[in-house]
């Protein structure tokens, strides 16, 4: 990998990579985060009982349609045509954690990471968001990439997941 930051032109302008060089490939990214909450807000979560409703189902939706905004938040950003992208969650009610799982997929001339990573960010918002009037004190953290697929660069495993 080389050291020069290609979001940048020679006078240091930020600039969109551009892709148009590449050859479409299959890719694939898979981002996950947790959020840490408390005994009510878990008990209010599993029993379907947040006065807001479902909260997870809102959050799954929040996700996946935050996966298709990403090029709206982060400054040049690709728009992408995303084939799929989809949120599950790990409840573990013993840690009182919530954790949000992310993939996006698509054939394409660049990587899915920042989607797959918006789509967990902002489904862990939404729990937040839900839950606020229960705890104030929950805590969103260890958001990253677990894997992607394609592209030169070819197979990441995230070795710290």
């Amino acid at each position: 990998m080389s050291g020069k930051m290609n979001h940048f032109d020679d006078n240091g302008n930020a600039i969109m990579v551009d892709v148009s060089g590449k050859q479409p490939t299959q890719r694939i990214a898979i981002a996950k985060g947790s959020i840490q909450v408390n005994d009510a807000v878990m008990n209010a979560v599993v029993n379907r009982t947040v006065a807001k409703g479902d909260v997870l189902g809102v959050a799954r939706v929040a996700g996946i349609m935050a996966t298709k905004r990403t090029p709206d938040l982060i400054p040049m950003c690709h728009p992408l045509m995303l084939n799929n992208a989809s949120v599950d969650f790990e409840v573990d009610q013993a840690s009182n954690t919530i954790t949000a799982i992310c993939t996006a997929k698509l054939t394409g001339l660049t990587g899915v990471e920042m989607e797959a990573l918006t789509g967990v960010s902002v489904a862990l918002l939404t729990i937040y968001d839900m839950c606020k009037a229960i705890d104030k004190t929950m805590t969103i953290t260890n958001v990253h990439l677990v894997r992607k697929e394609g592209g030169k660069s070819g197979v990441f495993i995230n070795e710290k997941d």
